[in-house]
């Protein structure tokens, strides 16, 4: 187990370096080019959804799209991903039709759309909150899905309770929190604009 767990760490942790190696020159770039007064959270949610867009669409979109991927004798490093996560959650292994379907729209539609958001935010464009409110309740809404399916079925999908801790809760828990934090800062930040708006309105007539 802890072999295991080591592996996985190792795999995950290559993951993420990977990630930053690609989001870095853009957010030179972006940030200090397009829009050098963003604010810190602007910035930290820049670097969520260019994370989150790459491994939609990169990771999970290689899921969705490899349905051998568990016979791989490749070493390929997607696929022992996918099997290191499969500890977690068998579906994936079995490539159940519920646990695919939420990956493909997952990698097709809010990868591309994650990114979007990324650069919305940098350019400051008018739609980036309710586009951000959008992908984020996606998100959560597939976790739902994800989660009360298991539960449905059983929820006895993993290998030992240490990798159903690990992988199924608190590696899927990012992505209940934190889009749940977005929406809400973004709820907020629409209705004082639309407060300022109807202020204005009030004050032309």
């Amino acid at each position: 187990m802890v072999d295991g767990l080591q592996r996985a760490q190792g795999i995950l942790g290559s993951l993420v370096n990977k990630v930053t190696l690609v989001f870095a020159p853009s957010d030179v770039l972006v940030l200090k080019g397009r829009s050098p007064k963003l604010m810190k959270i602007d910035r930290v949610l820049m670097c969520w959804w260019v994370f989150t867009g790459l491994t939609h669409m990169i990771l999970e979109g290689y899921f969705v799209f490899s349905p051998q991927f568990y016979k791989d004798k490749t070493m390929c490093y997607f696929a022992e991903v996918w099997k290191e996560y499969s500890k977690g959650d068998s579906r994936y292994a079995a490539r159940d039709a519920g646990v695919v379907a939420v990956e493909g729209i997952t990698a097709v539609l809010e990868g591309p759309a994650s990114l979007l958001a990324a650069y919305a935010i940098a350019t400051r464009k008018s739609y980036s909150y309710i586009l951000q409110v959008a992908i984020s309740l996606g998100q959560l809404y597939g976790t739902a899905v994800y989660f009360l399916t298991s539960y449905l079925e059983g929820d006895n999908f993993a290998a030992s309770s240490e990798y159903y801790y690990a992988y199924y809760v608190f590696a899927n828990s990012f992505w209940v929190v934190i889009p749940t934090i977005i929406v809400i800062r973004c709820w907020k930040k629409i209705c004082a604009a639309v407060k300022v708006q109807e202020q204005r309105k009030a004050k032309a007539r």
